[in-house]
Parts: C-alpha cells; sequence; structure tokens
C-alpha cells in the first residue's frame, strides 16, 4: 500500500502540468484567500448531478473585522474531466492546455482554497510534488554514492584507515542537524537561480545523510571479507576495488535498496524545513517547503488555516515511503 501511494505522488509529479487545474502562478483578486470549495453531487434540492461546486461569496463582519464565506447555491459550477485551460510547456519540450480536470468555460474552482495572492493551492501542491520528491532522490543518489565508497574503503582495508573514517563520521554525527543544515543552507547565495539552489540543498542533505549507510556497509564488509568467495577472488587475481564493488557490495544489495527507501523521507523533511525557515528554496520556486512558508505567520493560520494543507501532504508521503521501505527491508531479509 505505501508502494501504491509512493508510486501515484510520482505519477502526480511527472505529469504536474497535466493534473494540475491550473497554472500555479496565475493570480486571481476575486480569490485572495478564499477558502476550499466542497465537491458536491447532490445539490441543495437533493437531486444528483455530475460533480460541481457551488461558488463562495466573501464579506467582512465590520465589527470583527473577520472574513466569512457563504456558499452561493445559485452559482454551481461543473467540473469536467480531460478539459481545456491554462497553456503550459510539458518538460519544456512541446506546448498543451489538456489538464485532468476543470470547468472549460473560464470559471475556477480552489477546491483545496486559495493563498495569499489569489493562487490556487490544489496547483502549487501539485507543482511542489514535483520539486519535493526529486530532491529526496537526489540527495538520496548522493549521500549512496558517499556512504557505499566510504564505507567499503572502511570496512574492507581496516587498520588506520578505518580508524579515521570513523573518527571523522562519529564527528559528523555528534553536529546537531538543523543547525548544521541552516548554517550550510545559509551560506547558498541568494543571487543563484532556482536550479542551482536545487541541486546545492541536495548536496546539502546528502552529505549529512551518508554516516549512517557508511556504517551500515562498513558492518557487513566487516563480517564478509573473510568468507571463502572473498578469499578465492583475491587468490584468483581480483584487486580490492572488484572485490569490493563486484563482489562484496552486490551480496547485500536488497538491503541498501530498502535502506535507501528509508531515506528518502528524511531528505524530503529536510527540504521542507529549510525552505520554512527560509534557508531552502525561494520564490518563484514551488515546493511543500516553500508553500508552508506563507504559513509562518499565526495571524495568517488563523484567518487562513488551509495553508497548512500541504504538511499534510508530506506526512502521507514520509508515511508511505516508511512503509514501503519496511516492507521492501522484510523482503530482502526475511528472517532478519
Amino acid at each position: 500500500a505505501g508502494g501504491v501511494v509512493v508510486l501515484v505522488f510520482y505519477v502526480v509529479a511527472l505529469f504536474a502540468e497535466f493534473f494540475a487545474p491550473y497554472d500555479p502562478k496565475l493570480r486571481d483578486s476575486a480569490r485572495v484567500q478564499v477558502a476550499p470549495m466542497a465537491l458536491r453531487v447532490r445539490d441543495h434540492n437533493g437531486n444528483f448531478r455530475p460533480p460541481f461546486a457551488y461558488d463562495l461569496t466573501k464579506r467582512r463582519n465590520m465589527q470583527t473585522l473577520e472574513v466569512i464565506y457563504t456558499v452561493d447555491q445559485s452559482q454551481p459550477i461543473p467540473l469536467r474531466f480531460l478539459v481545456r485551460g491554462d497553456p503550459y510547456v510539458m518538460w519544456g519540450l512541446w506546448q498543451a492546455d489538456l489538464h485532468l480536470f476543470g470547468t472549460g468555460d473560464g470559471a475556477r474552482v480552489y477546491l483545496l482554497g486559495g493563498d495569499l495572492q489569489g493562487r490556487d493551492l490544489l496547483s502549487r501542491i501539485i507543482y511542489g510534488t514535483r520539486v519535493s520528491l526529486s530532491i529526496g532522490l537526489v540527495g538520496v543518489a548522493l549521500s549512496f554514492i558517499l556512504g557505499i565508497v566510504i564505507g567499503a574503503i572502511s570496512g574492507y582495508l581496516g587498520g588506520v584507515t578505518d580508524f579515521v573514517i570513523q573518527r571523522v563520521i562519529e564527528i559528523l554525527i555528534s553536529i546537531p542537524s538543523l543547525p548544521l543544515w541552516m548554517a550550510l543552507g545559509a551560506s547558498i547565495p541568494r543571487e543563484w537561480s532556482v536550479y542551482q539552489v536545487f541541486f546545492a540543498i541536495s548536496l546539502v542533505l546528502s552529505l549529512m545523510s551518508w554516516p549512517g549507510l557508511a556504517r551500515e556497509v562498513r558492518g557487513k564488509l566487516l563480517s564478509l571479507r573473510g568468507e571463502e568467495f572473498v578469499i578465492s577472488a583475491r587468490v584468483d587475481g581480483c584487486g580490492d576495488g572488484r572485490i569490493m564493488f563486484r563482489h562484496l557490495i552486490p551480496s547485500f544489495l536488497s538491503h541498501i535498496i530498502a535502506s535507501g527507501t528509508l531515506a528518502i523521507p528524511g531528505m524530503i523533511i529536510g527540504e521542507t524545513s529549510l525552505s520554512f525557515l527560509g534557508l531552502g528554496l525561494q520564490a518563484p520556486a514551488i515546493s511543500w517547503g516553500v508553500l508552508l512558508k506563507a504559513a509562518q505567520n499565526i495571524k495568517a493560520v488563523v484567518s487562513v488555516p488551509w495553508l497548512l494543507i500541504p504538511a499534510l501532504f508530506v506526512v502521507v508521503t514520509v508515511l508511505a515511503f516508511s512503509a514501503f521501505g519496511d516492507g521492501l527491508r522484510d523482503a530482502a531479509d526475511p528472517y532478519g
């Protein structure tokens, strides 16, 4: 079940332009801080009809200055599937305007509400899925390269090399993660482009994630380097590099894959935390952390609580990855 949820999220991230009903950067002054519009299949008369939503009218209580939204039952807005809408460039290759759902007549339905600038929150969350999930993959890929190589060298060579590497790992592990993330994130030049910041954040996260994997790989190699197939390979003339990466590492590759799946949620939370604190990605980039940054102001959260909805997607993704990683680990080592 966790794997299915993860797969759905990555399909949405891959085709975000198609799944998002509107342009995530398009502002609508009439929808500023608009409340989520409920999706309905039964009208106020009790009759069933195709999916639709009632428009909302906004007024302000002049005594409390509170914004009040009321359902306007005289203006049902029907939803349709596979409709033409805001144009986009799919993967930067070709232009299209087909969306999974929408109204098709210029009206807008904000199912998760509007943000402080009148942009559709659902569309922005869908676009943010691409950035937040891809940072997890890139960060894990970088940390795994470091963890596997350094852990293999430490466990196979041993001696002084192993001693020095383990002391360095202990120093890195002893440093609190969040302050170090903040220090590294603050060192990123503000004039960098969105893509440069993206890869810098991925590098920052990977630099803090490799020590744990390196220790796991070291422990595996310490227990395997005396096995008969390793001795046979050494007698056959294989070099240390070939023995480590051709014979030893593949022998527990399934465990490494499971560990990688469990490490991705940490990367996603790290990016979300840095962006939320203003040290990671910045607007106009769209990620879950950037969206949650609008919820830093407690007054905004009180009046516009749906700004916290991106946090729900973070929670669901982390739980799905954790369940999926546990399943892979159990399958890789059913007797462990």
